[in-house]
């Protein structure tokens, strides 16, 4: 990865291998605490998690992106894939019949923050599973969010590597990543990423409306700003996810890691401003339009 390479005249390759879940969101005017009756409003159902909105971003920017996971033999999965298929994402499933597509449900309060909770295993894609692995080589970039140590390997066969810690058991064997992205104010992914940030060539570690930090495996670190919203913020379900993919993507076209922060942080800041993960995030109009 060089700081210094030039824009690619065009738009990067992309793929995404990682985790789908079934969400139902609703607004509440804040999160129930013990013993409440909260009546929900505006409830919706998106294929989503980091898999599906990193690679429905990663479309909007590139005009279209490649999805490598694993869902259950169900109508949860079924409806999965084609609702990812209209929003411009080649998915393929691993089917899994012995084991139900993750679900989950997302309360968003008055103030835009969104509470998850989720049902079931979570399901990702193993190397034995037939699925177009030889793929991952010809993108320019993949983002990689759960899967296997084989699976891992074969993504490394793109030209950059892109990975959240919450890939867990797939990291820390010596894979080299060019960027690890996680959030700074995750204790889970804070504990996950210490056995991976060995291979990662930078980490990435996002602050919300504070912006960030990085650090490169030189030792050199730094922070970029957040990017203002575009509108007034409604949900920030999704936003860390449409950053990564928007790192990725920069990444991939091969901006200076400055440029594809800001890129990535716009990236984050549209999202803020849609309902659900969708309805908001950038795409290659906004850029082109250096909106």
């Amino acid at each position: 990865m060089c700081d210094t390479a030039p824009v690619q005249a065009s738009r990067p390759k992309v793929a995404v291998v990682g985790h789908v879940e079934w969400v139902t969101f609703a607004r509440v005017p804040h999160v129930p605490r013990a013993g409440d009756v909260l009546h929900a409003s505006d409830p919706f159902d998106e294929p989503a998690g980091g898999g599906a909105v990193a690679a429905v971003q990663l479309a909007r920017l590139a005009g279209e992106s490649m999805l490598l996971t694993a869902l259950g033999e169900d109508e949860h999965g079924r409806l999965a894939v084609a609702r990812l298929s209209e929003l411009g994402v080649e998915a393929h499933a691993a089917r899994r019949p012995d084991c139900p597509t993750r679900t989950a449900v997302t309360l968003v309060d008055d103030r835009g923050e969104r509470t998850i909770t989720t049902f079931g295993r979570r399901l990702e894609a193993l190397g034995a599973d037939d699925m177009p692995w030889s793929s991952l080589a010809e993108m320019d970039a993949v983002y990689f969010t759960a899967g296997d140590l084989d699976v891992l390997r074969a993504a490394r066969g793109a030209h950059v590597l892109v990975a959240s810690p919450r890939a867990l058991d797939a990291l820390g064997h010596g894979v080299p990543l060019d960027a690890l992205v996680l959030s700074a104010d995750d204790a889970i992914e804070r504990g996950e990423a210490d056995r991976a940030r060995r291979d990662a060539e930078l980490v990435v570690l996002t602050e919300g409306k504070r912006g960030g930090t990085y650090m490169r495996r030189d030792g050199t670190s730094g922070r970029w700003d957040s990017a203002p919203p575009p509108d007034h913020a409604r949900d920030s379900y999704g936003c860390g996810d449409s950053f990564a993919a928007g790192l990725t993507y920069a990444l991939g076209a091969g901006l200076a890691l400055a440029d594809a922060l800001d890129l990535a942080a716009r990236c984050g800041a549209a999202c803020l401003t849609g309902r659900g993960p969708y309805e908001r995030q950038l795409t290659a109009a906004d850029l082109e339009g250096g909106r």
